[in-house]
């Protein structure tokens, strides 16, 4: 079986060998087990269900919710030979049947869907034709109402493993997840047995720290003057993403921002310019980073800290992949605390102004009660809240809320490119006569893309402009034409978010957010956040023991690395060293009731010197401890 896993890898993706954990995975799902594999943000999750399945006979069905992401993983495959599609919110109803028939008709190795589809009666009619040999479940924490980022969509999938046999495996994936959490996926997603395989969340080589300044911006300025390297800052709005990269670069550093309402070229221009290293910084959203596989970033810095760990566990473990020294800082101003938690007040806004939003979109699109499931909006929040006069933060809020009671489908980051399918074939089309410019496309599309004529193919207007000696406007109303004559099916780029709503427009009074969505989730997330100001404003722990222990790690030993471990104490001494002595004292003085203090100094970690000055300030300081006649001892009775 190894060898033929590895066959498989070296074929399709070139490398000889696993990273740990991968190969242990992939085993588990071919002998037919149901699977949480627990991997570490750059752990490679999606080889662990990519390799086994080329093996395997049937489709791998893979649920994610990230659309970008989805993309970015079919146009991998499919440039590696793997006939692997998609179907998410944003495509017409006529391109989603077709991808699903050239499942069940077109030998497909992938198909990718978005959690939102799987209870769509077109799905569940065309599920019992396809032969799924995994279902694949990434970001699988978002099924745990424990977790941070809970969709109920996923809440769907115990019902798509109903249907398929009985052995078919479920390989769960997720980079971050606490103990209840991780018990919560395999209870949700029907495991047989539980089965958790996972790779520990420590990194030696990542210095976790905390910087406290009211100035922020200065104090980004001199950390990137003092560390050299690829850089990621993380801010939380657009606007400042924008405004940070200007100071940067007034300041004579190569930085440029990114978010999410760029559209599609900006995005893979700035990225390839970073990934490339012609560009060295670059401050974005969260939108950035998810399926970015660059190994030699040196510094990921906050200049606001999320909230959640699990959030910037995954941001801050963008850092350092290859190995290499690498540091995660988190700026913190003294009033951090009471923004997170105020943040608190728009992120849950009242209940009855998302019931208003609610009926306000139904207005704006002109919906009529009873009517409009599973029609797609363009929507711009800036005119909706102009027209409604909403705080466009607070709209932003209410959408997700109701997103997550499966009212609406707010898709923040459509498809930003064209699709074109050829629906003549290739003879009936030679014999068509068109104008010169309408000939000259057909014959540009034809030279420049493949796949044309089997299936929805992503194209560029503008690149397909130059090349015929025209214009974008030119070939677009070429391409309309074509589509209304069902020459070929054309869907023109996506410029903003959408709007899908998910059933039936209900009437205000009967529109309900459960408790489950509002109340409990608004609860969790205080308690998290609670943790985050746990971790900024704890000055005696190890951060990396901080994080560890989050997420169920069991372990005392300091980083060594972090700004805690290597703040020194009224001793002079290092954290970590105070730490390292006083747990080798107490274990020694568990085991053997007692001992020589000057035994001690000499045995235990350190130098003579600096376990002297441990032991005489824990004489000194912990009543545990008691000294007689040069002998230590511990007080079993206060310790127990």
């Amino acid at each position: 079986m190894t060898d033929t896993l590895r066959e498989v890898l070296e074929k399709y993706w070139g490398y000889s060998s696993f990273r740990p954990l991968q190969e242990d995975i992939m085993r588990s799902v071919l002998d037919g087990k149901d699977t949480l594999g627990l991997m570490p943000t750059g752990g490679g999750k999606s080889i662990t269900f990519q390799v086994p399945a080329m093996i395997m006979e049937g489709l791998c069905l893979v649920v994610t919710p990230l659309i970008a992401l989805m993309k970015d993983q079919v146009d991998n495959l499919r440039a590696r030979g793997i006939k692997a599609t998609t179907v998410h919110s944003g495509m017409t109803a006529d391109e989603i049947a077709r991808h699903f028939d050239n499942c069940i008709y077109g030998d497909y190795k992938f198909l990718y869907i978005s959690p939102e589809r799987l209870h769509t009666e077109l799905f569940k009619r065309k599920l019992s034709s396809m032969k799924i040999c995994m279902l694949a479940v990434d970001e699988s924490h978002c099924i745990s109402q424990w977790g941070y980022d809970f969709r109920p969509s996923y809440l769907h999938i115990a019902d798509v493993r109903k249907e398929l046999p009985e052995n078919t495996p479920v390989l769960a994936l997720t980079a971050t997840a606490t103990p209840e959490v991780v018990d919560d996926i395999q209870d949700k997603l029907l495991f047989r047995r539980k089965n958790v395989l996972k790779k520990s969340f420590t990194r030696e080589n990542l210095a976790y720290i905390v910087r406290n300044t009211e100035n922020k911006t200065e104090e980004l300025i001199h950390i990137l003057k003092r560390v050299e390297g690829s850089t990621i800052v993380y801010v939380r709005n657009r606007k400042h993403t924008q405004d940070i990269a200007r100071t940067l670069q007034q300041e004579g550093f190569s930085a440029h921002f990114f978010h999410a309402g760029l559209n599609r070229d900006e995005k893979s221009g700035r990225q390839d310019a970073w990934k490339n290293g012609t560009c060295r910084i670059i401050v974005a959203t969260n939108a950035f980073g998810m399926g970015i596989d660059k190994p030699d970033v040196r510094l990921v810095i906050h200049m606001d800290m999320p909230n959640s760990l699990e959030e910037y566990f995954q941001e801050a473990g963008r850092a350092g992949r290859d190995g290499e020294k690498a540091y995660a800082i988190a700026l913190c101003s003294s009033s951090e605390a009471s923004k997170l938690k105020r943040r608190m007040t728009d992120e849950y806004p009242d209940r009855k102004f998302i019931v208003r939003v609610y009926e306000a979109l139904g207005n704006y699109f002109q919906i009529a009660v009873g009517f409009g499931a599973f029609l797609t909006h363009d929507f711009s929040i800036f005119d909706f809240c102009g027209v409604y006069r909403f705080s466009s933060f607070q709209v932003h809020s209410a959408l997700k809320i109701l997103e997550a009671a499966e009212y609406i489908e707010y898709v923040e980051d459509p498809d930003n490119n064209s699709r074109l399918l050829f629906l003549t074939n290739r003879d009936e089309l030679y014999k068509m006569d068109f104008d010169k410019l309408t000939d000259d496309i057909i014959q540009v599309i034809l030279r420049s893309y493949t796949g044309l004529f089997a299936d929805y193919t992503f194209i560029d207007e503008s690149v397909i402009a130059t090349r015929v000696h025209s214009t974008r406007d030119a070939v677009y109303n070429i391409l309309i034409t074509l589509s209304k004559s069902r020459i070929i099916s054309y869907v023109p780029r996506k410029k903003l978010p959408q709007i899908v709503f998910t059933r039936r427009r209900e009437e205000a009074r009967h529109v309900v957010i459960p408790r489950s969505i509002f109340e409990d989730r608004h609860q969790r997330t205080l308690e998290r956040i609670d943790k985050v100001v746990e971790y900024m404003t704890g000055n005696n722990r190890c951060r990396a023991l901080m994080l560890l222990r989050y997420f169920g790690e069991k372990t005392e030993t300091d980083c060594r690395t972090c700004d805690v471990c290597l703040r020194k104490n009224h001793q002079g001494l290092k954290n970590w060293e105070f730490n390292k002595v006083r747990k080798a004292l107490l274990e020694r003085l568990e085991k053997n009731a007692s001992e020589s203090i000057h035994t001690l100094a000499e045995e235990l970690p350190l130098d003579r010197e600096k376990n002297a000055q441990v032991i005489r300030f824990l004489l000194d300081h912990d009543e545990r401890l008691t000294l007689k006649d040069h002998i230590i001892s511990l007080n079993s009775a206060i310790h127990n």
